[in-house]
């Protein structure tokens, strides 16, 4: 995930035709939906490597699609390396986690939320099973005091009204989180008119037939809207400098009014740190602040690597 830039797409305009303001809702590889400002719904061509993502706000003219400024954007990295944009122009992400989920994929995924502007939110899932009652209590005393924790089972739907109450504040998310934490699962519980099986699209022949939908954004009944990305099963973490766990790392919370002497502290041995001074009053566990030192650490060997492959170059 990133901060978003600026971007269009190119080509003449269409002569006399007016100019439409929309959103792209869904994406089919070759052609997007958009939902235009009056309501309407209209399938605009693209080119399959167009850049457009679901979330981009566009003026459409004619056949010419105009890309908007983007305020925000996810992306992933897949277990290849490869980078991709997910989606554009979100305000929150539901990181969901699951007894077994994989240890540090919290702590990642909550830094990598703030880096691109977004605000991280915690889903824990499967609350309901045996061992998951004292995890949650575990992890709701860890995070529930600095962000949106919601505990709950989208099998049963125990607890997702605290969940629903948030989105219909006007939230558009998006639900992160490793193979099997039960994702869909959630999303069809808070969208049940959705199908999230493969979507196969026969709209002329210039679509194509047996077209999967990269994306759709969905409106929740009552308020809020969710991105589904089939396909997107684990989340790689894209561009977390050492700089941005040293900044956003989730318990330094205070450290935005109470700041370190120097701006690149990074929580180690520098004077004036005050990220020491609460670890030695006891506000910040010496536990939390092993998992900090370990993930720095590794984002720090990241760094070191990627510089001596430019330096070899």
């Amino acid at each position: 995930m990133s901060r978003a830039g600026n971007g269009k797409a190119k080509g003449a305009k269409a002569g006399s035709a007016l100019a439409e303001g929309g959103l792209i809702v869904s994406h089919y590889g070759v052609a997007v939906e958009v939902l235009f400002l009056g309501g309407e719904r209209r399938m605009v061509r693209v080119k399959r490597n167009s850049g457009h993502v679901v979330g981009d706000s566009v003026r459409v003219t004619g056949e010419v699609l105009e890309r908007l400024p983007r305020k925000t954007e996810l992306r992933r990295r897949d277990a290849r390396g490869g980078i991709h944009l997910v989606a554009a122009n979100l305000d929150v992400l539901g990181i969901v986690v699951a007894p077994g989920s994989p240890p540090g994929f919290l702590d990642r995924a909550i830094v990598a939320a703030r880096a691109a502007g977004l605000t991280p939110f915690v889903v824990f899932n499967k609350c309901d099973l045996p061992e998951g009652q004292t995890l949650s209590a575990e992890l709701a005393g860890i995070y529930g005091a600095a962000l949106h924790y919601f505990a709950l089972s989208a099998a049963s739907g125990a607890g997702l009204e605290p969940l629903r109450a948030f989105l219909h504040e006007g939230h558009r998310g998006a639900f992160v989180g490793s193979t099997g934490v039960g994702k869909s699962s959630l999303l069809n519980a808070l969208c049940p008119e959705i199908d999230l099986k493969v979507r196969e699209v026969s709209d002329h022949n210039w679509l194509g037939r047996h077209t999967t939908t990269v994306s759709t954004l969905h409106a929740i009944p009552g308020g809020g809207e969710l991105v589904d990305t089939p396909g997107f099963r684990d989340f790689g973490l894209v561009d977390i400098s050492s700089a941005d766990i040293a900044e956003h790392f989730p318990g330094f919370e205070s450290l935005e009014a109470n700041g370190c002497r120097f701006h690149n502290c990074r929580h180690r041995q520098e004077p004036g740190c005050a990220v020491a001074d609460l670890v030695g009053k006891g506000e910040i566990t010496s536990e939390r602040y092993q998992t900090y030192l370990c993930l720095l650490t590794e984002v720090e060997g990241t760094e070191e690597a990627a510089q001596k492959r430019l330096w070899k170059k």
